[in-house]
């Protein structure tokens, strides 16, 4: 199975959960998805990251995204996981974990990776667009627990300049200047595009107020 690349389509299918049966596109509708995968339940870093997501509920809401995990265990053992996330974390884990002992899943993301280990899955996390493009891929080595500040930082980049002709910065957050896109030259149409201005630092690198803000 090669490897998923960025703007693949992202792989469909049908997979129990922790809340019940999960197809996948369909489950994800129109919205925005993060999909990321845990070697095994009952690890000490995947259990403060599942307690993280299900605290930031709010904040993927707010940006149209769902959630979801995936551990090669079955479900019943996925339960018993999200008990002891939810009072270790103080928390209630409110998104499906997806069963995959199988590896059916793990198989169609690549993410079984031989020379890290046979069996178990890595680390990786994938943001999707809503018209199921892998827009992200994120792959952390075992110790190290995920920054989910940055996920939902480049969730709002592509955002953004999925709707605007703009990119975004190295460090940028929501809020700070954005550069133009440098195919844009003409004066009237950057006129018209960023009507509060812009500041040319080079030909190639001009930065303007970000345009989605009042």
């Amino acid at each position: 199975m090669p490897s998923l690349r960025l703007g693949d389509t992202a792989p469909d299918f049908e997979q129990d959960s922790s809340l019940g049966r999960i197809r996948f596109h369909e489950w994800l509708g129109s919205s925005w998805g993060v999909l990321f995968s845990h070697p095994a339940d009952f690890t000490p870093v995947c259990t403060t990251e599942l307690g993280l997501t299900a605290k930031l509920k709010g904040e993927f809401a707010k940006r149209g995204v769902k959630v979801i995990a995936l551990s090669v265990d079955p479900v019943e053992s996925h339960k018993r996981w999200i008990e002891d996330i939810n009072a270790t974390q103080q928390t209630v884990v409110n998104f499906p974990i997806i069963a995959d002992p199988d590896r059916k899943v793990s198989e169609l993301y690549d993410l079984i990776h031989p020379n890290a280990s046979t069996t178990a899955t890595v680390r990786s996390l994938f943001v999707i667009d809503p018209a199921k493009k892998v827009r992200l891929i994120i792959t952390y080595p075992a110790s190290t627990g995920r920054n989910f500040d940055e996920i939902l930082r480049v969730i709002d980049s592509l955002q953004l300049t999925d709707s605007h002709s703009v990119a975004t910065p190295g460090n940028w957050k929501h809020g700070d200047e954005v550069v133009i896109a440098p195919s844009i030259q003409d004066p009237e149409i950057l006129k018209q595009k960023f009507p509060k201005g812009f500041t040319a630092v080079r030909p190639y690198l001009r930065t303007t107020p970000q345009p989605n803000l009042h």
